[in-house]
């Protein structure tokens, strides 16, 4: 391995310390352990430091094509202790910076995504129900209209069919619409005592089916 590439290699391995360091605070600001599951944190820590192995081995890959010597892991140490001492706090006050900006981003596009978009649907969806329900009303107000006018054409097409009727009933002998008279109350109270019987039934039905 040549001078230049020891070089190189002890940069990109220094680098690489900053980095791990910088991806440790980053990671332990996301994910939050003490909210988290004990599995969940083991996966999680598994895939980072996985993660992690790969991206130091293809660098190392790219600089001295994967030669792993002792100065490379203390050119590492290095790096990780120059951004402990002195790029920590500068990285963590961008971190925050960096989160807050995203997250003010994200809610002002849900913002402008409600304005322009939910708002406009839920008033086209009550626009549309209210002309429905607008509709709806004026068809039962037009259907109660001519409900009228046909009672009220039926009734004037009657009244002499109503008019010969009664004439024709004082015509009948005095005893037979007595006769009738008392066959129709008797129809009637027939028909109240069925009544009872069918409401007495239903409740006594209603009662041993609760039961």
């Amino acid at each position: 391995m040549s001078l230049s590439t020891q070089f190189y290699t002890m940069l990109a391995m220094v680098g690489m310390g900053s980095w791990l360091g910088a991806a440790l605070d980053t990671y332990g600001r996301f994910l939050k352990r003490p909210m988290r599951a004990r599995w969940v944190v083991f996966i999680n820590d598994f895939m980072f430091w996985l993660v992690q192995g790969l991206i130091l081995f293809y660098i190392l890959l790219l600089v001295n094509e994967g030669e792993l010597r002792v100065y490379i892991f203390l050119a590492v140490l290095c790096g990780y202790a120059t951004y402990q001492s002195l790029l920590k706090q500068l990285y963590l006050r961008f971190l925050e910076l960096l989160i807050q900006t995203s997250l003010a981003i994200y809610r002002f596009l849900i913002k402008i995504g409600h304005v322009m978009l939910v708002k406009p649907i839920i008033g086209l969806f009550q626009l549309v129900t209210t002309i429905l329900l607008g509709l709806l009303h004026l068809l039962l107000n037009i259907i109660k209209w001519g409900y009228k006018i046909l009672i009220t054409i039926i009734k004037f097409l009657f009244m002499p069919v109503l008019y010969i009727l009664k004439l024709f009933w004082k015509l009948v002998p005095k005893r037979i619409r007595v006769l009738i008279g008392k066959n129709l109350k008797y129809i009637a109270g027939f028909k109240r005592k069925i009544k009872n019987i069918y409401n007495k039934l239903k409740s006594w039905w209603r009662h041993v089916k609760k039961k």
